[in-house]
C-alpha cells in the first residue's frame, strides 16, 4: 500500500464498515469473536486487504475464515453503498499474525530472563581468570622516581631531560 491520503481514508472507512457489519448484520454461527485490526487499500483503490484476529481455538479460527469468505459479497456490497466510490474494491480477508508474533516475543523474553537469572547465580562464586583489573598501570616506584627527578630539575618544560650546557659559549 502506498501512502495516498485518499487510500488511507478509504481504508479507515472500510475498517469501520466491515467491523460494524460483522457485529450487526452477519449472523453466521461459524463467526467467532472477530476483531478487525487493519485494512490496507491499494493505490488505485481497487483492492482492500482486511486483517483480522479471532479469539479462540484453531477450529474457531477456521470457521471464522469460512464465514468471512461466505460473507464477502454482502460486505463488499455494503462497503460500496456506504463509501460511494465509483468502483468498489474487492475484499480479501487475511488472519493477522500479531497474536502469534506477540506470543513468540513473550516466550523469547521469558527465556532471556531465565538466562539472566542463571548468569547472576553463576557470578556469585566466580573469580577473575587473571587480575581483577587487567589494564596496565605504571609501577608505583617509577612514578615516585619520576616525581623526584622533576623536583630536582632534571626535566625541562616538555618533560625531556635538559641538554648539557656548554660553559665556554
Amino acid at each position: 500500500m502506498t501512502d495516498h491520503p485518499r487510500a488511507l481514508k478509504l481504508a479507515d472507512r472500510i475498517k469501520v464498515i466491515v467491523a460494524t457489519m460483522l457485529d450487526t448484520r452477519v449472523k453466521d454461527p461459524r463467526l467467532g469473536f472477530v476483531t478487525i485490526t487493519d485494512v490496507r487499500v491499494s493505490g488505485d483503490l481497487q483492492h482492500a486487504t482486511v486483517f483480522y484476529t479471532v479469539l479462540g481455538t484453531d477450529e474457531e479460527r477456521e470457521g471464522t475464515a469460512a464465514a468471512l469468505v461466505s460473507a464477502t459479497g454482502m460486505l463488499r456490497r455494503e462497503v460500496g453503498r456506504q463509501t460511494g466510490v465509483r468502483l468498489t474494491p474487492t475484499l480479501e480477508f487475511i488472519a493477522d499474525a500479531i497474536p502469534e508474533n506477540a506470543r513468540v516475543i513473550e516466550d523469547l523474553l521469558s527465556e532471556a530472563r531465565g538466562r539472566d537469572a542463571e548468569l547472576e547465580k553463576a557470578k556469585i562464586g566466580a573469580a577473575y581468570a587473571g587480575e581483577a583489573d587487567p589494564y596496565r598501570k605504571p609501577r608505583e616506584e617509577e612514578l615516585e622516581d619520576d616525581l623526584e627527578g622533576d623536583l630536582d630539575g632534571d626535566l625541562d618544560e616538555d618533560g625531556g631531560e635538559d641538554a648539557p650546557r656548554r660553559e665556554d659559549a
